[in-house]
C-alpha cells in the first residue's frame, strides 16, 4: 500500500509539472511580444502585414523591413498612414532579443501571408 501512495504521488507530481510547463510554454514569441498591444490599435494586424507587403513586396524585403522597423521606430520609416501616426505615434523599440524578434515576425509573416494559402 506504501508504494501505491509514492506511485500516485509521483504520476501527479508529474502530472503538474507538465501541465505548468504547458502553460507557460502557451504563448509563442508573436502572442507574448505583439498581440497584447496591438489590440487596442485601430488598425489590425493583418491591414499592418499588407502595408508592408505594398511597400517591401517580398518575403524577404518584408521581414527586413520590419525588423529594422520593430529596433529603430522612426516616422519616416514608418509604413502607417500620417493620421495613424498623429493619432497613435511611433511605438518603442522592442526590449526582446534578435531571436525572438525574428520568430515574431516569421510566425506574423505565417499567419497573414496570402500566396500558398490560397486554393
Amino acid at each position: 500500500m506504501y508504494l501505491k501512495i509514492i506511485k500516485s504521488k509521483r504520476k501527479f507530481i508529474f502530472i503538474l509539472i507538465t501541465l505548468l510547463s504547458l502553460s507557460l510554454n502557451a504563448q509563442d514569441a508573436f502572442e507574448k511580444n505583439c498581440i497584447e498591444c496591438h489590440k487596442r490599435l485601430p488598425a489590425t494586424l493583418q491591414r499592418m502585414f499588407f502595408n508592408y507587403l505594398l511597400v517591401y513586396s517580398g518575403e524577404k524585403n518584408t521581414k527586413a523591413g520590419l525588423f529594422y522597423y520593430m529596433r529603430y521606430p522612426y516616422k519616416d520609416i514608418s509604413v502607417m498612414s500620417e493620421l495613424f501616426i498623429q493619432t497613435i505615434g511611433i511605438k518603442k523599440p522592442l526590449k526582446i532579443s534578435n531571436r525572438e524578434l525574428r520568430e515574431a515576425i516569421d510566425i506574423y509573416w505565417e499567419k497573414y501571408r496570402v500566396i500558398g494559402k490560397i486554393k
